[in-house]
């Protein structure tokens, strides 16, 4: 029996100006395994989740559709849950940061955050939008860099070369809302000193817990520590902007009239907001899981691109606030589909919508994506060939298959009545498996789960071919070995439910009701159900894929692109950027672009947004930076494909990292980059124009 443990769990909160995607769907999937996981071993465990709905794209989004932004984001919440619940996620309570709870703890954390003497106030210099009359973040003002003076870049850091600066610094900067030149304009901040709380989150990065059951948990994943490090280890905490001037769409600082707190200041609190609104409905005391020394469990599972705030900033923001810091954060990659990044013009930038209203199972995706998903924090790939391939030939062919093959003889032959299966070596086997099964479940190892059950399902098919039951029932005198059969595969049926429940959790409740058994729990991996039990008629479970569903899928999407609003129409935050002033054509006869084939391409240590290129040009092969990392983790991936190169651009000093011998071209928007492609017979060296 495992010792009871009371744990909350979170998912990264989505924002409220935007759809769901598959991107969203690795996170909240894997964390609601994890969940229905702790439930069937009988923990007390709470899974709490909210819109993050503070903040300037929300206040301009709504304005674009005439309506107040609680309007808008009521609205947003509601399709959020419901293609969320489209996929089986199973909060027990889905809210919203814009909540009196956040309000009210919002205000108390700063002050006591404020008492502890870790707030500073300053008089800063920011961008000022002079038509729309606010300050702009970072985000919302372009130009051209500093550096490497590539055009449209943001202004905190170039997406070419990979230079970091001030807003300020930007050539020719424009507001990315209205197009109009910012304005340099004084304003208070108020800030969090992040970097006087080093020496404790020194500790928290690098520490463990120690859990109900006597186990330890390690605060960061390995990969994550190391990150930390590189902040941590060279002093690079900066005091951390909390604040925001009105007009903006948040919580009010109190005793600060006009300043807001910025989003990632409440947005993570708004963990504790949900938890509270759950607490509260159903008479639980929250300052037992919340309180410093509680002997609950905290889990936040997040993007690898958010590990900052809630690896240090979070922390250290609890710890602080006089509140228990979490039991352990859990990273995870990107999602790509065929090996690139979800695109848009290509169909693969899936929404859960489209995915749902295509009438494609969500148990698929489910089963799919926890068959790649690892305790570490590595990018996965939704190959479509794979998924078919892999949905087909596990869960029809090896899991679902068996139930189909036995429940018939014993509904038509033994009137739905199970016999008495002994100590069966079959089921012994599977039984056997619980323990390390559950390992990988609770490691969330779920790839090693799933070929661990796989294999178990092999066996059980095995079995099936060694005894053919569908022979047994043509000959005379065979039905007692017909019974037994048919009862052992309906008995490793349950078992192998039970242990792929967290996974599919529509078929685990379809498989208690045929079996005419209770909701499913760990516990049943061990039992057998016994002599003269009677099962319910069989209903197929889950039918194939089909290529027909992918490619009806993908061009859903497109259309869906297709049917977007127009330019004019768009939400501000689309990011439109003006055209650049007029060219002739002896201007652009100077840039001299060809096609270039990728030789190999590489990570650039010491830097989290360069790539390394050697490509081919034809005549010569040269060594190329492109600062394109985010949106291509995995770059080996880009060996052999056919880029577009600027090749006569004068050789250019990267830092530390080298020569770079040219510019690899890439479109830019809404915060990715895409880099170009050629029509197949384009070869190396050709040029373009």
């Amino acid at each position: 029996m495992t010792t009871p443990r009371k744990i909350l769990v979170t998912s990264a909160l989505p924002y409220a100006n935007g759809s769901i995607h598959l991107g969203h769907m690795v996170e909240h999937i894997q964390t609601d395994i994890w969940v229905r996981f702790q439930k069937m071993r009988g923990h007390e465990c709470y899974y709490v989740c909210a819109d993050d709905t503070h903040g300037t794209p929300v206040m301009l989004a709504a304005q674009k559709q005439g309506i107040t932004p609680e309007n808008m984001i009521a609205k947003v919440r509601e399709e959020h849950l419901a293609d969320f619940n489209g996929f089986y996620i199973g909060y027990d309570n889905y809210y919203s940061t814009h909540s009196t709870e956040n309000k009210e703890f919002s205000r108390e954390i700063y002050l006591k955050l404020k008492a502890n003497g870790k707030i500073a106030v300053r008089t800063i210099e920011q961008l000022f939008d002079p038509e729309k009359n606010l300050f702009l973040p970072d985000r919302f003002v372009k130009g051209e860099c500093p550096k490497c003076h590539a055009q449209d870049q943001y202004g905190d850091n170039c997406e070419v070369c990979g230079t970091t600066y001030s807003p300020t610094e930007l050539i020719n900067p424009y507001s990315a809302i209205s197009g109009a030149t910012p304005v340099l304009k004084e304003s208070e901040h108020f800030f969090f000193k992040l970097g006087e709380c080093a020496d404790y989150l020194k500790k928290w990065t690098s520490g463990s817990s120690i859990l109900a059951n006597g186990q330890t948990q390690a605060h960061l994943q390995p990969e994550a520590l190391n990150k930390m490090k590189e902040w941590l280890d060279d002093d690079h905490l900066n005091d951390w902007d909390i604040s925001r001037d009105a007009p903006y769409f948040g919580f009010e600082i109190p005793d600060a009239p006009g300043k807001y707190f910025y989003v990632w200041l409440d947005a993570p609190i708004g963990y504790m907001a949900a938890f509270k609104n759950l607490c509260d409905r159903i008479g639980m005391d929250f300052n037992n899981w919340f309180s410093v020394g509680s002997n609950t469990e905290m889990y936040h599972f997040i993007g690898k691109d958010i590990l900052y705030f809630h690896a240090l900033f979070w922390p250290a923001t609890l710890r602080f606030a006089d509140y228990r810091a979490p039991t352990a954060v859990f990273a995870h990659g990107f999602l790509t589909v065929d090996g690139q990044k979800m695109s848009k013009s290509r169909g693969t930038f899936i929404t859960a919508r489209t995915y749902l209203d295509g009438k494609l199972n969500p148990e698929w995706m489910r089963y799919y994506l926890a068959a790649k998903l690892n305790s570490k924090i590595e990018d996965l790939d939704l190959n479509f060939n794979d998924f078919i391939s892999r949905v087909n030939s596990d869960l029809i062919g090896k899991y679902v298959n068996i139930a189909a093959r036995a429940a018939g003889f014993i509904g038509k032959r033994f009137s739905g009545s199970l016999c008495d299966v002994g100590n069966s070596a079959l089921l012994t086997q599977l039984s056997a498996a619980a323990d390390i099964i559950a390992e990988h479940y609770e490691q969330r190892e779920y790839a090693r789960a799933l070929r661990d059950i796989m294999a178990l399902a092999d066996a059980v098919n095995e079995y099936v071919d060694a005894n053919k039951p569908w022979e047994l029932a043509k000959q005379d005198g065979m039905d007692t070995c017909l019974h037994h059969v048919c009862s052992e595969l309906i008995n490793a049926f349950h078992i192998l439910s039970v242990y792929l429940a967290p996974v599919l959790p529509k078929i685990a409740v379809q498989t208690a009701e045929f079996l005419n058994i209770p909701a499913l729990t760990w516990a049943n991996s061990q039992h057998r159900l016994p002599e003269n039990h009677v099962i319910n008629t069989y209903q197929h479970l889950m039918h194939r894929v089909e290529q027909k569903h992918v490619d009806d899928l993908i061009e859903a999407n497109k259309q869906n692109i297709q049917a977007a609003p127009t330019p004019a129409q768009a939400a501000p935050n689309a990011e439109y950027t003006p055209l650049a002033d007029t060219a002739s054509f002896d201007d652009f006869m100077k840039i001299d672009l060809r096609v270039a084939k990728v030789l190999s391409c590489e990570k650039v240590e010491g830097s989290t947004k360069l790539l390394k290129f050697l490509v081919d040009l034809g005549f010569e092969q040269r060594t190329i930076f492109s600062g394109i990392a985010a949106g291509y983790p995995e770059p080996e991936k880009l060996i052999g494909r056919m880029v577009v190169v600027v090749a006569n651009f004068a050789p250019r000093k990267m830092a530390k990292f080298g020569m770079s011998e040219g510019m690899i071209t890439s479109a830019s928007g809404n915060g990715q980059l895409f880099l170009l492609d050629v029509d197949s017979g384009a070869l190396p060296g050709m040029r373009i124009g």
